[in-house]
């Protein structure tokens, strides 16, 4: 791959993106505000809580600007892990009902992963089952740990399950830190304009947090136990690309783990990557040396990231057209069966 060059896509490309948030508050405020700790509730969220609230105003209107073709929405508020299984099961159902309501009539424009009551895995599982086949969203996002627990804990594995046998992928998301995580990583800093919650997440902390989840997904024997599960995560693979020949030594099959396969493998058949938020070439070349041109997808991260940041990237990616296609949309269309 080659830098400066700058080509601009054509114009007639279709281009899906797949990280794109809502948060609707009639929804977000039936949280409790204890779940968000001392991160969530900045005043830089407060400000762009009517764009994540809309879809199709000013959305679709910066959609057709800049040429994107389709969003797979997805619910940012945060906190929603905490909800009890009480609470949750009947939060999901009406969040992933108004999510398909909304877009009724737009459905060549938006899809939607599904929110679930992650407190609930047994309903969780339900609940996917019932977004997908009743209101054809492509799969699920999930947001970080549950309960402080990872993925990897037995409790999950009917959502595995599930997914495995709809055939639709899970998007892990980061999600707040843990109390216990916050208390020592990230208290005593100076909290100057924010940076203490930019260092806990969008800054640093929470890419850290689900690369070490997507490797404890890895050395649990997770994808080898559902090796037909697809999970997909964002932010240019969350540092785990430029880790990728370390950490494959140090998770060899063999090595403690239950995993069978080795992490390459494994990656290159059930992991796959969105260039959510990050807008530069040389974090693109490691991913696509890494994982591959079919694992690779376009994304923005709207409305924390712009659109126009995101197709100017698009357009500076110095390959064939034909792979600049697959980044754009093919792999995305194959991946969550979404049809032009």
């Amino acid at each position: 791959m080659k830098y400066g060059k700058h080509i601009t896509i054509n114009k007639n490309m279709r281009i899906v993106t797949l990280e794109e948030h809502i948060s609707f508050p009639e929804m977000a405020d039936q949280i409790p505000k204890a779940a968000l700790g001392s991160f969530g509730r900045s005043e830089a969220m407060q400000r762009i809580a009517p764009k994540l609230a809309d879809i199709t105003g000013e959305r679709l209107k910066s959609m057709d600007a800049n040429g994107i073709s389709m969003q797979v929405l997805s619910v940012d508020s945060s906190g929603v892990n905490l909800l009890s299984p009480q609470q949750g099961p009947a939060f999901a159902t009406q969040y992933n009902d108004l999510i398909a309501n909304r877009i009724a009539g737009f459905e060549k424009r938006f899809t939607a992963f599904a929110h679930l009551p992650m407190t609930a895995p047994f309903a969780a599982a339900d609940e996917l089952e019932r977004a997908v086949k009743e209101h054809h969203f492509c799969g699920a996002m999930i947001r970080g740990l549950t309960g402080d627990q990872f993925l990897d804990h037995p409790q999950f594995a009917p959502i595995f399950e599930r997914a495995q046998k709809l055939d639709v992928p899970i998007y892990l998301h980061p999600g707040l830190p843990p109390k216990g995580v916050a208390d020592i990583y990230y208290s005593g800093l100076p909290n100057y304009s924010g940076m203490a919650e930019a260092l806990a997440c969008y800054g640093w902390g929470w890419h850290s947090e689900t690369a070490l989840h997507v490797l404890r997904l890895l050395f649990s024997g997770i994808f080898d136990q559902y090796p037909k599960l697809k999970l997909v995560i964002g932010h240019m693979g969350e540092m785990l690309p430029m880790m990728m020949a370390r950490s494959e030594k140090a998770f060899k099959p063999g090595n403690g783990g239950a995993n069978v396969r080795t992490l390459t493998d494994t990656f290159r058949s059930q992991v796959y990557l969105t260039t959510s938020g990050f807008f530069t070439q040389p974090p693109l070349k490691i991913a696509l040396d890494t994982f591959g041109i079919d694992h690779v997808m376009f994304s923005v991260d709207y409305p924390f990231s712009t659109n126009e940041m995101g197709i100017e990237f698009l357009n500076e990616i110095d390959l064939p057209d034909e792979e600049v296609a697959r980044i754009a949309h093919g792999n995305a269309d194959k991946l969550l069966n979404l049809k032009a």
